[in-house]
């Protein structure tokens, strides 16, 4: 396209800015604020005085009166009329933010007006910490980055069985000789009021040698069931073991009668028919990676027609 020499000398900067509510035109806009992906129209007022118009990203050309000089077919005329003279820019993204001038030629004299797009962008989680698994007493750090325009608001939580547990409003939760009770998911939240928050969950796992809970001694009768039971927390978990010197060679022999079943953290042994040589001793061995404990059950003798 072949542009005349006087549009060049024309749209040279060369007039004083308007501030805006002066009198004299133009009159552009005050500051536009879009949010990525949509559509931001530029206007600017004019009256019969005006001769020529052109609006300008900084010192690229976009449009000169009805004529086109950007190559981006996001940018569009709306309007060149004697009383406004507007474009559209389609698809708005972070790079197009920044100065519009409207620049007008009144009485072969060039004045401008700027108008200032903002651009705001969601809040993304970008990069986050996968899901870990540490050892009770260790060092721990999460990462949650995220991105948008305003800069969002970054604060993890821990989603605890208590409820939610404030953890820390940073970009890093750094925990310190991690707890079991420290445990379970945290939650990244990146908040800039431009869309609804973005949200990520990490989950940690705190292991922890094996501790018995539950380990209480049974009275059952010659002939009846008898069940002894063994509770153990431990992660990872490994289940829990009853061992008994005539019970488990029994056992590995097929003997019938009795049935070990291991249950989350309970073990159960249950004796369906309780005879002489069941009552004794029996030792409840919980173990894992990280360490083994035990604690001994007494089966005791308990006659029949005993309340």
């Amino acid at each position: 396209l072949h542009y005349p020499s006087c549009w060049l000398l024309f749209l040279v900067p060369a007039g004083v800015p308007v501030r805006s509510g002066d009198a004299a035109f133009p009159k552009a806009m005050d500051n536009v604020t879009v949010r990525q992906g949509e559509s931001a129209t530029l206007r600017c007022t004019v009256d019969d005085r005006v001769t020529r118009v052109a609006w300008l990203n900084r010192s690229t050309i976009l449009y000169a009166g009805n004529d086109k000089w950007s190559l981006d077919n996001r940018v569009v005329i709306l309007s060149n009329t004697k009383t406004q003279y507007s474009i559209k820019i389609h698809n708005v993204d972070v790079y197009d933010e920044g100065p519009y001038t409207c620049s007008v030629q009144t009485d072969n004299h060039p004045k401008t007006s700027r108008v200032h797009l903002i651009v705001q962008v969601p809040p993304q989680i970008v990069n986050i910490s996968s899901d870990v698994t540490v050892n009770e007493g260790s060092s721990v750090t999460l990462m949650c980055l995220a991105f948008g325009r305003p800069e969002p608001t970054v604060t993890w939580r821990h989603l605890s069985g208590k409820g939610l547990g404030f953890a820390s409003e940073d970009e890093y939760l750094e925990i310190t000789g991690i707890t079991r009770e420290q445990s379970g998911e945290y939650e990244c939240s990146a908040v800039n009021d431009v869309a609804v928050p973005d949200v990520r969950k990490v989950k940690v796992t705190v292991n922890y040698p094996p501790f018995i809970s539950h380990a209480k001694n049974t009275g059952a009768s010659v002939g009846q069931k008898g069940i002894l039971q063994c509770e153990a927390s431990a992660v990872p978990v490994r289940g829990t073991v009853l061992l008994g010197g005539v019970l488990m060679d029994g056992l590995a022999n097929g003997l019938d009668g009795v049935r070990i079943e291991n249950k989350g953290r309970m073990s159960t042994l249950t004796f369906f028919n309780v005879s002489e040589k069941d009552y004794g001793n029996y030792t409840c061995v919980a173990t894992n990676k990280l360490g083994n404990t035990n604690a001994s059950i007494i089966l005791y003798g308990r006659c029949r027609a005993c309340p």
